[in-house]
């Protein structure tokens, strides 16, 4: 019994959405206009009704490959995190998903869709019987006092190299929305860090400006920097937040200035600065051995995915072994 409604973004309202329990940085206005400006993306929000009365909202975006229309929330590539839907704790949720493809295939015109929603179980998207893989995670639970987020890491490796910068001078540099700067420092530092591994950035400097101009002055992005007691930019960080989640969107530092551990500030300083702004959960925005001496707890979330045609879906799998072939060997290139 469950319908969706589209809706103009004007008549959104923005407000209201933000206050849902599940409600994501992901979700708002400003990063479904960032989304558009990088991929080129149509948004669509839309009421998700029950016999007419709304009960929740639904987010993503549509974009075309090969001509071809696609329903993202969100897709591979957007350097995006959790979108899907905002409804009540106790709504059983996968009913909401089941009635996705038809809004998705026969109210959009789509051919594909994709979902990852935060609160979607992996037992649960199973069951489901669509295409799936699942993001293996750490959330940190900020509505914890600072003292104890701060016992949970890892007392020879997080807080030992926090200590050791403070003692070698580090200090953590929180940038202005107008930083010129900024984005060019990530920038440098993070193709040093994929040429370490051999690999050529998935992304480009625009799409860093892009985030940056977007979500700053919205107030829902922080941008730190380190510096060594001689004022040289040693790394950077991206963190957005708005309302119960914030997460790491990405980090780089250079190789030579390793040794006096910058990285870990800057994380240190982002957790405390968005749980004191009220966020419930930091989220480090995938996995990664590295991760695992800033505490929390490892979660699994599920990407799940359904084409239209069966045949869509070889399609897929041969245009991800494409883009991950190539982005070795612009990165030997680049060696």
């Amino acid at each position: 019994m469950l319908s969706f409604e589209r809706i103009n973004l004007s008549d959104v309202d923005w407000h209201e959405l933000a206050k849902s329990h599940d409600y994501s940085v992901c979700q708002s206005k400003p990063w479904m206009e960032f989304v558009t400006e990088c991929q080129g993306a149509e948004p669509v929000v839309a009421r998700v009704l029950e016999r007419g009365t709304q009960i929740g909202w639904f987010t993503g975006m549509i974009i075309r490959k090969f001509g071809m229309p696609i329903l993202g929330s969100p897709f591979p590539g957007w350097t995006t995190l959790y979108m899907g839907f905002n409804l009540p704790p106790d709504y059983p949720r996968l009913d909401a998903v089941r009635a996705l493809p038809h809004f998705a295939f026969d109210g959009l015109g789509c051919i594909h869709l994709e979902l990852m929603d935060r609160f979607i179980t992996m037992d649960e998207a199973v069951s489901l019987g669509w295409q799936m893989r699942g993001l293996r995670n750490r959330e940190i639970d900020l509505r914890q006092d600072e003292e104890a987020i701060w016992k949970q890491m890892s007392n020879s490796s997080a807080r030992y190299c926090i200590r050791k910068s403070e003692k070698a001078g580090v200090t953590v540099e929180k940038a202005t929305p107008g930083d010129p700067d900024f984005a060019s420092d990530y920038y440098t530092q993070l193709i040093d860090v994929f040429a370490k591994q051999g690999l050529a950035t998935t992304y480009q400097l625009d799409r860093v400006q892009a985030l940056i101009r977007h979500l700053h002055p919205a107030g829902k992005l922080l941008a730190l920097r380190a510096r060594s007691a001689e004022g040289e930019c040693l790394s950077t960080a991206i963190f957005p937040g708005d309302g119960p989640m914030a997460y790491f969107w990405g980090g780089a530092s250079l190789r030579r200035f390793q040794k006096l551990n910058p990285n870990e500030p800057l994380v240190w300083h982002a957790i405390k600065y968005w749980r004191d702004r009220g966020a419930e959960r930091f989220d480090f925005g995938g996995g990664g051995t590295y991760k695992k001496k800033y505490g929390g707890r490892e979660i699994e979330v599920p990407w799940v995915r359904k084409s239209k045609w069966a045949v869509l879906e070889n399609g897929r799998r041969a245009a991800r072994w494409v883009v991950d072939a190539l982005q070795r060997l612009k990165g030997r290139g680049r060696g």
